[in-house]
């Protein structure tokens, strides 16, 4: 009762019960073995119709048919689009005779006698039709079949035209027998690799591996889908055929993106480079080649062959990288170079297979597939336990150093008490706070030989603000930038008023490169919020920063304060609302960009007394 609204998955289940009931019945026996078609003779062009509408050569016997061996890619194409392929079938006793054939390249039609007996895709008027897919085709035969001649009428613009694998008449029972036996093992692994694709996806949402995880996650679900769209038993699935290509398309062109990331994640260099540039590549091709299919500006049988082209060249280019490096490869990262290269051989093959260089066979594909995908979740797992043990380590230490940092602060706290540190307007530290913690931290970074940043920043054109709105607006603006930089900063380090519109954040246990991602995710955040003063917009205000960094910049963490203002200074004149890191080059570009007989004044701010922070 609960499929009466369902048709088509009702029907799906009806068939997939009566393929499993027929697989194992043991009452239908084939009283004749499986009989390939060998002896085929071709005829390109296509056939007049007769007045009856039938194609006149069903009736002819002339010369232009010729022997082949193969009814794929029979000699002397020449552009031809239309073919002609005859064969007798053969004698024999079956209960239930079909047709079995792998695949038709790229639409045709099938001939006993002069009946039209099956047809894959439509012909138009002239002749011609479009791109429906690759399914596997079973055709009914009457009973009557033995001995007569059998015709097929093809049209394709693929590079390929003809019968594509096996040809052969069966029972329909050793068939179905076929088909999912040779699915078994595909759909099997790819069972296996899409639950590590699950598990890698978790790890890339929670873990610390994210990228790592992510690329084995994208391989895995990309090749994981690849087999199940292979596999013959998706049709009896679904029988839409151009749905599976289309997903066998998506998948088989992002499997040299996911192995550019992985590859990527490990290589170094200019190897690390170039295969950066083949994933970007591929993922161009994906969204292009995909994206022109979905418009029906192109054929998805044509996007197959271009994007094998380039896979030729970019597959094996990805290899020799992986390989040059071999020798400087840590054990795990060989492991990996290892798989691929075994993956990569039997995705080389497949694809040789697929256009004729080699002769039709199948090829374990789904071995490579799995053994790439277990060998990168165990170097990854491995990687990851690894990691967690450093970290708890790493954890432990901090803890120590969190608690010995606690009594210190404690103490200086206690120092600190009964003098005034605050800043009246902002709220913040002023600078005798500033310049109190500023000598702790520089001894303790020194102590420690800990890394120790410091950042100094300044409110953009602060004078055309109290000039055209008034020092009450100018006052209301460090105010709200004061707060913001409160939030931004909070737990991470001291942030003071230095004086006028100038801040200044001091970070300990804080790298050069952590310290200008502060200052560039604060400078992002100020410049996109306008302020208002009393419903009257200030527009936008923005920052300039200089960071520098011990021992990054300097053995004297004192000289943290000038290295900063320096870097301001060219943040100042670089153009504003930019974030600078103090280089040597700007200690000699300062004097050079001012003008002759003008001072800097990098002396005045420094040496600015404490009360002018008010």
């Amino acid at each position: 009762m609960w499929l009466r609204g369902y048709p088509q998955c009702r029907d799906t289940l009806l068939m997939m019960a009566l393929t499993i009931l027929m697989v194992i019945s043991c009452t239908l026996q084939a009283s004749t073995s499986p009989q390939p078609l060998n002896q085929w003779e071709y005829r390109w062009g296509d056939s007049p119709p007769n007045v009856d509408g039938t194609p006149a050569w069903l009736y002819s016997d002339a010369l232009e048919w010729q022997s082949t061996a193969s009814p794929s890619n029979p000699p002397g194409r020449a552009g031809h689009q239309h073919l002609w392929l005859r064969t007798v079938l053969p004698e024999g006793n079956w209960s239930d005779p079909v047709l079995y054939i792998t695949s038709i390249d790229l639409i045709g039609q099938i001939y006993l006698d002069d009946e039209l007996i099956y047809r894959h895709g439509e012909f138009d008027d002239q002749g011609r039709g479009n791109f429906v897919g690759w399914p596997w085709h079973m055709v009914d035969l009457p009973e009557s079949f033995s001995g007569k001649p059998m015709y097929l009428r093809i049209f394709s613009y693929y590079t390929d035209i003809g019968l594509w694998g096996e040809v052969k008449v069966m029972e329909r029972i050793d068939v179905l027998k076929q088909i999912i036996r040779d699915s078994a093992q595909d759909l099997a692994i790819s069972a296996i690799v899409l639950l590590l694709a699950i598990l890698a996806t978790i790890f890339t949402l929670f873990g610390p591996e994210r990228r790592g995880f992510g690329s084995i996650a994208l391989f895995a679900y990309a090749s994981g889908l690849m087999l199940i769209a292979e596999a013959p038993a998706r049709q009896l699935i679904a029988s839409d055929a151009l749905m599976w290509d289309t997903l066998r398309a998506g998948s088989y062109y992002m499997l040299p993106v996911a192995l550019g990331l992985l590859l990527s994640h490990w290589l170094e260099g200019s190897a690390k480079r170039w295969l950066s540039q083949i994933w970007r590549l591929h993922l161009a091709y994906v969204i292009v080649a995909i994206g022109l299919v979905q418009i029906g500006t192109v054929s998805l049988s044509m996007t197959f062959p271009i994007f094998d082209a380039l896979l030729a060249v970019t597959l094996p280019t990805m290899l020799m990288l992986a390989l040059l490096r071999f020798p400087k490869l840590s054990l795990e990262q060989r492991l990996l170079v290892v798989s691929f290269t075994f993956f990569a051989s039997l995705l080389m093959t497949d694809m040789l297979v697929a256009h004729g260089f080699i002769s039709w066979r199948p090829i374990p594909l789904s071995y490579g597939t799995l053994a790439f995908s277990i060998a990168n979740a165990a170097i990854f797992l491995w990687h990851y336990r690894r990691t967690q043990q450093t970290l708890a380590m790493t954890n432990e230490t901090l803890e120590l150093q969190v608690a010995s940092r606690t009594a210190e602060l404690d103490r200086l706290v206690d120092e600190l008490k009964g003098l005034s540190f605050e800043d009246p307007l902002t709220g913040l530290h002023n600078r005798r706070h500033f310049n109190t913690v500023f000598d702790h931290e520089c001894h303790r970074a020194q102590q420690d030989n800990s890394h120790l940043s410091l950042l100094m920043l300044d409110v953009d054109h602060f004078k055309l603000i109290n000039d055209q709105f008034g020092h009450d607006a100018g006052d209301s603006v460090l105010v709200e930038i004061a707060a913001r930089l409160r939030q931004h900063f909070q737990g991470v380090g001291v942030v003071c008023r230095f004086g006028g519109e100038e801040f200044v954040a001091l970070l300990p246990a804080t790298t050069v490169d952590q310290a200008a991602e502060y200052a560039n995710a604060l400078l992002n955040t100020v410049s996109q919020q306008p302020l208002i003063y009393h419903e009257e917009p200030l527009g936008l205000i923005t920052l300039s920063c200089g960071v520098a960094a011990f021992p990054s910049h300097t053995e004297e963490p004192q000289k943290l304060l000038r290295l900063a203002d320096e870097a301001l200074y060219q943040a100042k004149h670089s153009g504003r609302n930019r974030c600078v890191v103090w280089a040597e080059s700007h200690h000699t570009q300062q004097f050079t960009l001012a003008p002759a007989g003008v001072s800097i004044g990098l002396t005045t701010r420094l040496n600015r007394l404490p009360g002018s922070d008010q």
